[in-house]
């Protein structure tokens, strides 16, 4: 009898030690921080997040150095309503219409002007020519060279857009009367031509084209 007790006594001590073991352990693990599902893998191991990245800023392009901004928020506009806009073909473009609407009028070649202008502007053009011809005079005008061209304007009105130009040239001009005598310029020296061009362009037409629309002194 009393070796049932003392071995019931023995099971109850072993089995206590096991219970308290587990209990234990367990204990200490919930004491543990348990990692919060919000916090990202790096932050649970330890290792610090990268700072975030500096936007980058695209370069301004170099047509809009000086431009003021009422100009530059007109081009945006014009910009925005037409896809295919790009500002650097556009003053391209400009350029060589300045050349090729000169010449013509010089020339008298009202064909070109036709294409170039639209109505009010071709009808001036037109109405010199004649004056010109029924005087028997001719003009032997050289465009030298554009020193400058610069945006004076830019403004989008419904989805007419409208951007004028101011031109800085160098030309030669020589007008003769009926005779063939110079009556005035010289064609050794060139002076200096300022001139507000106004080109404008309907941004919802098929026609890529822009038409000049007003001339002024620079």
């Amino acid at each position: 009898m009393v070796l049932e007790i003392v071995l019931l006594a023995m099971v109850a001590a072993f089995l206590g030690l096991r219970l308290y073991s587990v209990l234990g352990r367990r204990a200490e693990h919930e004491e543990e921080s348990v990692p919060q599902r919000f916090d990202s893998e790096d932050k649970q191991a330890g290792i610090p997040r990268p700072a975030p990245a500096t936007p980058v800023v695209a370069p301004r392009p170099p047509e809009l150095e000086g431009v003021m901004p009422a100009v530059e928020r007109g081009l945006r506009e014009i910009a925005a309503a037409d896809s295919n806009f790009n500002l650097g073909q556009f003053l391209e473009g400009a350029r060589s219409a300045y050349r090729m609407v000169l010449e013509a009028f010089w020339k008298g070649d009202r064909e070109t002007l036709r294409e170039l202008c639209d109505d009010d502007v071709y009808a001036g053009f037109e109405a010199a020519i004649t004056k010109r011809e029924a005087a028997g005079e001719t003009m032997e005008n050289t465009l030298i060279r554009i020193e400058e061209t610069r945006i004076h304007s830019a403004s989008l009105d419904g989805r007419m857009a409208r951007i004028a130009l101011l031109f800085v040239a160098d030309v030669a001009a020589i007008t003769r009367d009926k005779d063939g005598t110079v009556i005035a310029g010289s064609l050794d020296d060139a002076i200096e031509s300022r001139d507000v061009w106004t080109f404008s362009r309907n941004v919802s037409a098929r026609d890529p084209n822009w038409q000049l629309d007003e001339t002024d002194e620079g």
